[in-house]
């Protein structure tokens, strides 16, 4: 009742819910998360399956004394299966799962991958067969929680080929990626590239510098896919005031999972030295008025239509923070772009063993 004696009415708002609608809004909710998880729960236990069969198959008959005729055993077993348990155990289907087990012998990394992987995000990974190629993908699919559909296309861009990880050392190498499965920190060489893929931009051969930062800025949903995952976008020609001088950063961006600034240069021509100083009065004035406590150095990055890699060799670039990279608004065919990252894998190695070679030589000396 009201103070003058009339009774108080309440009226629901029109955005308001009636409370069955909201009972059943709350109810649908909980059972469309209990379904998400009993099918995660079933592609799990499904994919572990099949993981023990082919574990089985492989070690007590191809990988034993009777991997002769382990063969014709395994096309007996497959025909009795399908009789009991259907078409999912076909000859075709064991062998999968045999070389399943042979290309993650580790049954604790199995189990680990498969809060995030499905079946049919490991088939994806099975005809990988180059050196950490396929952990690359498997440990970066399960911190990101790539799709199938996504981790197929990272796949065909040759992601991992174009990682500043592919081109060190294999101990390196390896090293991250245990690091990365054990702790989940992504480390810049495994966001890093080169080179960029910028034909979503749709530029011809002729273009200024501007053109193709307005480019970026059009397609920037694209572009920060193409950068990687965790970037975001902060500026463009961010201006900084020195001695009475304008500077203007091309375009700034933050990476939560680096903790860090990220600085994108971009240049039309092929690198050249003076870039290396331009960069670094970037990087030093940002670490000293833009950093947050808790935050990571600045990182720059150098995009170039061309590279010249002794030049960039003798800057040490890597001990100040910079990464340059060559983009690409066109893309060759997929054979070529594949022979040309191969090629600079194995230069970019040469390169480093023979640095690490000199240094042993000077230390015996």
């Amino acid at each position: 009742m009201s103070k003058h004696g009339k009774p108080v009415t309440t009226t629901v708002g029109h955005n308001d819910q009636p409370p069955v609608d909201q009972m059943l809004t709350d109810i649908r909710s909980v059972i469309e998360r209990a379904r998400q998880q009993a099918s995660t729960a079933v592609n799990a236990a499904q994919t572990y399956m099949y993981w023990h069969i082919g574990q089985r198959i492989h070690t007590e008959l191809l990988g034993s004394e009777r991997a002769p005729y382990g063969a014709q055993i395994v096309a007996t077993a497959s025909r009795q299966l399908v009789l009991e348990y259907g078409r999912g155990f076909a000859e075709k289907n064991l062998r999968r799962m045999v070389q399943f087990a042979e290309a993650y012998p580790d049954e604790q990394i199995v189990v680990t991958l498969l809060r995030q992987l499905s079946w049919s995000h490991f088939l994806a990974l099975l005809p990988l067969n180059k050196p950490y190629q396929r952990d690359f993908y498997a440990e970066m699919c399960r911190i990101e929680s790539w799709s199938v559909r996504t981790l197929r296309e990272r796949i065909d861009s040759m992601l991992y080929e174009r990682t500043a990880l592919s081109k060190q050392p294999d101990a390196l190498i390896q090293q991250e990626l245990t690091t990365l499965r054990s702790k989940g920190e992504i480390a810049p060489t495994l966001v890093l590239k080169d080179p960029y893929l910028l034909d979503f931009l749709g530029l011809t051969d002729r273009f200024l510098e501007r053109d193709l930062e307005d480019a970026i800025l059009r397609e920037l949903e694209t572009f920060l896919l193409e950068l990687g995952s965790g970037f975001s976008f902060v500026a463009r020609q961010k201006r900084i005031q020195l001695d009475g001088d304008d500077f203007y950063i091309d375009l700034l961006f933050y990476n939560r999972k680096l903790k860090r600034l990220v600085v994108v240069e971009l240049k039309q021509g092929n690198f050249k030295p003076e870039y290396k100083g331009q960069m670094e009065l970037y990087l030093r004035w940002l670490a000293k008025f833009e950093t947050e406590p808790g935050e990571n150095p600045p990182l720059g990055l150098i995009l170039c239509a061309g590279k010249n890699s002794e030049q960039i060799e003798l800057l040490e670039l890597d001990a100040s923070g910079i990464h340059v990279a060559e983009y690409l608004t066109v893309l060759p065919p997929p054979e070529v772009l594949h022979l040309k990252l191969h090629e600079a894998i194995e230069i970019a190695r040469a390169r480093i063993e023979a640095k690490e070679c000199d240094a042993g030589q000077e230390k015996m000396a």
